[in-house]
């Protein structure tokens, strides 16, 4: 692997800070590390970089004016830590994205971003991408303006997101879309509009992760006017807690349509399980399952030949449900009589295709109970479903990825 000189060795007197350099590095009154070339030397390294680089970003907060973006494949971008490099784009005033990946076999680490005008980190149409304690986010309180997505791979082929934590997207703070081959574990995400969301993607594994302060928890979700359908995720180890955040999503956004108070939400998505989660005071409901007509968002493009708008086959079982459905909104809140105060566990609305005849939606989770909205007759006959205690035949296979993306 051929190492990238670190970006402050050619110029050791500014920033103070490399082997046979005394002092430490200088900031500015806005906690800025002062080094008026980082961000050209940064520029360079990322358009001269080879399969094997591994560009390092020393300890630091630095002020950045446009987009990164890199195109080389077997790149790796190595902080000192997610709280210790940070790139900011709080000065941003060219470019869409905070760094933009089209590269295949690329790694980021150790490493914040903070503040980008659009999405933070975008990976577009590649092989193997590594997202490992990367931290993002965005200044202040959380609003429309921020960002939409934090981590962002689309269209990737094996993805792993580790121990990173997101704050403040106005869409989703982690994002998989129309990818394969995804493992979202050990990550944070909070005060999002959704925190995690997998979206027309074929086999996921999001485990171990900690979705609070959200407006939708974690999202399994298929969209109709993308040419991937996806299917096959498992939702596991999670903790799914409190996802009680206004909804400050952009208008016609789909994400606009998550319910505040959202915990799991499974739409128009199959062969999903949700399993051994500790789902715990999410307002409207700890777990949603619905199609595409009953949350409210229309197709933006048309809608795919490929698409199926009801979700089929999910189970729920063996998870930790507690709290939740006290305070639904208006939209539910006449139907929380049914769960005496409060909506039960798991909401359904009860959309299924008519030319299925089981839709196995299917739930084994101790005494949780199952509040079918009647979607289809505009909830004229809301009702507990009892009918729902099924299991699949088989479940869901772990995911494996190439043993060089795991360590």
């Amino acid at each position: 692997m051929r190492l990238t000189p670190p970006f402050w060795a050619p110029i050791c007197g500014a920033i103070l800070i490399v082997s046979g350099c005394t002092g430490a590095p200088k900031t500015d009154a806005q906690g800025f590390t002062i080094d008026p070339e980082f961000e050209k030397r940064l520029q360079t390294q990322l358009l001269d970089a080879k399969p094997g680089s591994v560009i390092t970003i020393p300890a630091g907060k630095y002020a950045l004016t446009r987009s990164l973006s890199l195109a080389a494949n077997g790149v790796t971008i190595k902080g000192a830590g997610m709280d210790k490099s940070v790139l900011s784009f709080a000065r941003q005033n060219s470019g869409a994205e905070g760094l933009l990946v089209t590269g295949d076999d690329f790694t980021l680490e150790d490493v914040a971003i903070e503040d980008s005008k659009g999405d933070a980190l975008k990976i577009n149409g590649t092989t193997n991408a590594v997202m490992r304690r990367v931290r993002v986010g965005w200044s202040g309180a959380p609003k429309t303006s921020n960002g939409a997505y934090g981590l962002y791979p689309v269209q990737v082929t094996n993805v792993l997101i580790e121990d990173c934590v997101v704050k403040g997207a106005s869409d989703a703070g982690i994002y998989v879309g129309q990818s394969k081959n995804i493992i979202v574990r050990r990550n944070r995400a909070e005060n999002n509009v959704a925190g995690i969301e997998i979206e027309n993607s074929t086999g996921a594994d999001v485990h171990d992760n900690v979705a609070t302060g959200n407006a939708g928890g974690i999202l399994v979700f298929n969209m109709p006017d993308l040419p991937v359908p996806g299917s096959k995720t498992r939702v596991f180890r999670n903790q799914v807690t409190a996802n009680n955040h206004v909804n400050f999503g952009a208008k016609g956004t789909a994400v606009a349509s998550v319910p505040s108070g959202s915990g799991v939400i499974v739409n128009s998505n199959d062969e999903v399980e949700i399993f051994d989660n500790d789902l715990k005071d999410n307002k409207t409901a700890n777990v949603i399952i619905s199609s595409f007509y009953s949350l409210g968002f229309a197709a933006t493009k048309g809608v795919a030949a490929a698409y199926d708008p009801f979700p089929e086959n999910v189970f729920v079982t063996g998870n930790r449900i507690s709290g939740g459905g006290t305070d639904p909104g208006e939209k539910y809140a006449p139907l929380k009589a049914l769960g005496g105060g409060a909506l039960p566990a798991v909401l359904w609305d009860g959309f299924t295709n008519p030319k299925i005849a089981k839709p196995g939606i299917c739930v084994q989770n101790g005494d949780a109970k199952v509040l079918n909205v009647d979607g289809p007759n505009k909830s004229a006959s809301p009702h507990i479903d009892t009918g729902l205690n099924c299991a699949p035949a088989t479940r869901l296979p772990a995911i494996s990825l190439p043993a060089m993306m795991t360590k």
